[in-house]
């Protein structure tokens, strides 16, 4: 009796069962980098932004199938700094004035 098939096959079940959780794990984070890009836009875009930025690039290149959505989150996240530059720019260097 040879004992090997049921081996491979059980084994070929488990990668495919760890391929699907590890694109499933890779379509989250795309999606968190564009639900945290998007607010970003308006608050704490100096926190923000980075982290859409390394989720996304996460995202990417362990495989996403929402390739889209991690390219969003990825631009969002420049954006972000884009922002942050400007407005820091535009204050002449204070982010926050009280008073």
């Amino acid at each position: 009796m040879d004992t090997t098939v049921p081996t491979v096959r059980h084994h070929t079940a488990r990668t495919a069962h760890t391929a699907a959780r590890g694109t499933a794990e890779a379509d989250n984070l795309a999606v968190a980098s564009f639900l945290l890009g998007l607010p970003g836009l308006l608050l704490f875009n100096i926190a923000l932004g980075p982290l859409a930025i390394t989720l996304a690039v996460l995202a990417l290149v362990r495989g996403t199938a929402r390739r889209g959505r991690a390219l969003l989150g990825l631009v969002l996240g420049v954006a972000d700094l884009a922002v942050l530059a400007v407005a820091t720019a535009a204050g002449h260097g204070v982010l926050w004035h009280l008073g």
